[in-house]
């Protein structure tokens, strides 16, 4: 079994966050570590619900806050459509993923778990006025 570390870092390499998931297949591809991302996220949030989550996209009706997102009230966010929300973040370029320093193009590529690679998720933000 493989194991792989997730890590969150700004668009100037400064890390946000990081965590390790074990016990993983020794290859998935890019929609599945995705998912896989999700599901713990969303898992974490159900663990201890609050008006704060903090995760890859924005669920629906929330706010941006410092380290996450607002909800304007403590209610469990929907695994489904917060996956499919990175999804389309991913193909409209809403965040990149590297794994071990190479961008992952495609969300059919597979990626060897075997070495226990780091992946990291830059999110991009837009600029204002461009």
């Amino acid at each position: 079994m493989a194991a792989v570390t997730f890590r969150d870092e700004t668009p100037t390499g400064k890390r946000i966050a990081e965590w390790e998931l074990t016990g993983l297949p020794d290859r998935m591809t890019v929609r599945e570590l995705i998912a896989l991302r999700v599901r713990e996220e969303t898992t974490r949030h159900h663990a201890h619900p609050g008006d704060h989550f903090t995760g890859l996209v924005r669920p629906e009706d929330a706010e941006p806050a410092p380290n996450g997102h607002r909800l304007p009230e403590p209610r469990p966010v929907d695994p489904a459509r917060q996956t499919e929300a990175a999804e389309n973040a991913f193909l409209t370029n809403g965040f990149f993923v590297l794994s071990d320093d190479r961008q992952l193009e495609s969300l059919d590529e597979t990626v060897d778990l075997t070495p226990g690679p780091t992946l990291v998720f830059v999110k991009l933000v837009a600029l204002v006025g461009g």
